[in-house]
């Protein structure tokens, strides 16, 4: 659990112990086995979680295409925004890879924590912002690096998941064709 006390302080901002132990107080532990659902299109997402260890994938299909969108590991946090912050039917299907544990606060206790914890509306709003950037970096990775450009940023920042999840997987969440992909590959293992 003091992992977990790192991660909340790491992503909340400025916490004292005691603030800190409040909010552990909400999440309680869950165990997903490999294929286990987090939650699936179309359903309401109940839950926001951190991974204690373990891989998720977040996915839908689009024109008859599997798309990756994200491939969550050890200490991201993970839900369905539509489903979770505005309880619409989920956009994305989030299934667990590997066999995985969270720390999952369901929305009644989100909600319950808001009410007691006069300082968390500050502390969500920080959070969101930094969730907010993360994607305008990622948005901008997209727009403005070339395809071997994103292979080799996600590389440096990912190299455990080559050898854990499919590759077609990873050139999905980079937005390149599996062919691409594989050519950039073939490229990089051969540079001296």
């Amino acid at each position: 659990m003091e992992d977990f006390r790192k991660i909340i302080k790491q992503h909340f901002g400025e916490l004292t112990d005691h603030e800190c132990e409040r909010i552990v107080s909400y999440f309680k532990e869950e165990n997903l086995q490999k294929n286990d659902f987090f939650t699936k299109t179309g359903k309401v997402c109940d839950k926001l979680s951190v991974i204690r260890s373990g891989i998720l994938r977040v996915y839908a299909y689009a024109d008859g295409k599997d798309v990756t969108q994200w491939i969550a590991t050890d200490n991201a946090f993970m839900t369905e925004v539509s489903g979770f912050f505005f309880d619409q039917p989920n956009r994305w299907t989030i299934q667990a890879f590997t066999d995985t544990t969270l720390w999952s606060i369901t929305k009644t206790d989100y909600q319950k924590l808001a009410k007691v914890f006069p300082k968390w509306n500050e502390i969500e709003r920080h959070f969101i912002v930094k969730c907010f950037a993360m994607i305008e970096d990622r948005v901008f990775s997209h727009l403005s690096m070339s395809a071997e450009e994103r292979y080799n940023a996600y590389f440096e920042q990912n190299k455990e998941l080559f050898n854990k999840i499919p590759l077609h997987y990873i050139a999905s969440v980079l937005g390149m064709s599996a062919e691409t992909f594989s050519r950039i590959r073939k490229r990089q293992i051969e540079k001296p």
